[in-house]
């Protein structure tokens, strides 16, 4: 990390410029696990994963998995929720074979904004949902009772994981809406164009919280692989 950054003030490290490695907090509550198939963990005919020195956990699956996995990783998020990925091996031909006809499907050009999330270059106008304004009272008052919890109480610790609640709340939402959008425009166009947006220097400016809350960095990501 630190090689990086030096070079990247040196000049000598090619693309965006890198900011100072920071140091994890030891409070931090977000953990992860990795089981490799070594570890002998498996997914039972009743859908739950069974993890060595845990035992069976109940999952609520997102979708059925292609194939059987090699790994598996357990995320706790900052929320107090837990998450498993999974690593699996897919066939191309059979993925390709799934895939839409794209010949006869139109081209389609995307101008990010705040007022409108985007338009469309058919003239259709997506609406911004702005999830992190009309969330904005509620985040406060949480953030208000934090900051009344005496450090180190369990009182605080509850106080906490309510604002990680919240937070992660408008995250979610916000990826649903784009995981959507994006699957959406992929799955009816040839080709999609983006104009080149500079989102890390727009969310140093004043307009910084509505950027953030547009979320134009995931959503662009999100176009990118389902591309």
């Amino acid at each position: 990390a630190y090689t990086n950054y030096f070079s990247s003030l040196k000049g000598s490290r090619q693309g965006a410029r890198v900011g100072a490695p920071r140091f994890k907090s030891k409070r931090d509550a977000r953990q992860a696990i990795r089981f490799t198939a070594n570890a002998r963990w498996k997914i039972n005919e009743a859908g739950r994963l069974l993890l060595p020195k845990i035992g069976e956990v109940k999952v609520r699956w997102s979708r059925t998995l292609p194939s059987v996995p090699s790994s598996v990783t357990v995320i706790r998020d900052a929320a107090g929720r837990y998450f498993a990925s999974f690593v699996i091996e897919t066939d191309p031909d059979a993925d390709l074979a799934r895939m839409p006809e794209a010949d006869n499907l139109p081209s389609v050009g995307i101008d990010l904004g705040l007022t409108h999330f985007a338009v469309l270059s058919d003239g259709r106008v997506i609406d911004s949902p702005r999830f992190l304004r009309r969330a904005e009272k509620k985040l406060k008052k949480a953030q208000r009772e934090l900051s009344r919890k005496q450090k180190g109480s369990k009182n605080r610790e509850k106080a906490r994981l309510r604002v990680a609640r919240a937070h992660a709340q408008v995250a979610d939402a916000r990826r649903e809406f784009h995981h959507q959008l994006s699957t959406q425009l992929i799955r009816e166009s040839q080709a999609v164009a983006v104009e080149d947006l500079a989102v890390t220097a727009l969310a140093r400016t004043r307009l910084g919280k509505s950027v953030h809350d547009a979320g134009w960095a995931q959503f662009l990501a999100m176009l990118e692989y389902k591309a």
